[in-house]
């Protein structure tokens, strides 16, 4: 008879030193950016008293700013996010078409394609604003510019991944009954990748809404641009009237956008 006892163990040696060795490495990386920060600790714990002073401030909200500035620069903000949105397209379709392996084999373009998405994912909408307000001066075209040119990463990547998901006996019928590339394109790939497109202009059109909020505090339009003022001239009121503005056009693009996907896809 086998008397023979085993003693389970969960993970093995170096397994838990490996899990160790992370566990060190991030409360070190923790400990020296709380070091770096250099938090102050006087305006670290008066910092509840100055909150409550300024929303004491803010109230009452000035609701009959609304009509004089609020109302005009939401819409342009909106503007901004559509025509930023619809520009990006211009943009991230090639690049996605070039990106996907089952469209394009060339290594090459895969390689310019990624570079061009990752170029835009790593600028900040804030960044590329205030590089365009530099070129073209501040207003509405900086704004759009701003919007587009971060959004082509986002939107060309996804899309570029969901169409080298799509199902290629479709594309290799109509390849092998001597279609045009383009017929290809059209009925071949784009019926299988068209809900996804639709999600992710959708989707990234609720992202630009809230980016086109915040552009006007570099000089690229839109509301930011009368937060940005109000906050200069402390006029707290009319602060919360931005602020109030900007949280209810949120709230309803979010719910739009969720309804029009749900009758979409």
């Amino acid at each position: 008879m086998n008397t023979t006892n085993y003693n389970y163990q969960r993970f093995t040696l170096r397994q838990k030193l490996s899990r160790y060795t992370v566990y060190l490495v991030i409360i070190i990386a923790l400990v020296q950016s709380i070091r770096t920060v250099e938090v102050i600790p006087e305006f670290f714990f008066d910092a509840p008293t100055q909150m409550a002073d300024l929303f004491s401030r803010m109230w009452p909200i000035d609701f009959d700013f609304y009509p004089i500035s609020v109302h005009g620069a939401m819409i342009e903000t909106l503007n901004i996010a559509t025509l930023g949105t619809l520009l990006t397209l211009v943009f991230a379709l090639p690049l996605a078409l070039m990106n996907a392996s089952n469209v394009v084999s060339s290594v090459w373009a895969h390689w310019i394609a990624r570079f061009f998405l990752v170029s835009s994912r790593s600028i900040n909408s804030l960044v590329w604003a205030l590089l365009f307000v530099a070129i073209f001066g501040p207003g509405v075209i900086a704004g759009v510019l701003a919007i587009a040119f971060r959004s082509v990463g986002f939107v060309g990547k996804l899309l570029g991944e969901a169409i080298e998901e799509i199902n290629m006996g479709s594309i290799e019928a109509l390849r092998a009954s001597g279609a045009s590339w383009m017929t290809v394109l059209l009925k071949g790939y784009w019926p299988q990748v068209m809900p996804a497109f639709f999600s992710l202009v959708l989707f990234r059109w609720d992202i630009n809404v809230r980016e086109s909020a915040v552009l006007g505090l570099v000089g690229a339009g839109g509301i930011g641009v009368v937060l940005n003022d109000s906050m200069n001239l402390f006029q707290w009121q009319r602060v919360s009237m931005s602020l109030l503005a900007i949280f209810v056009v949120v709230i309803l693009a979010e719910i739009i956008v969720v309804n029009i996907r749900k009758r979409l896809i």
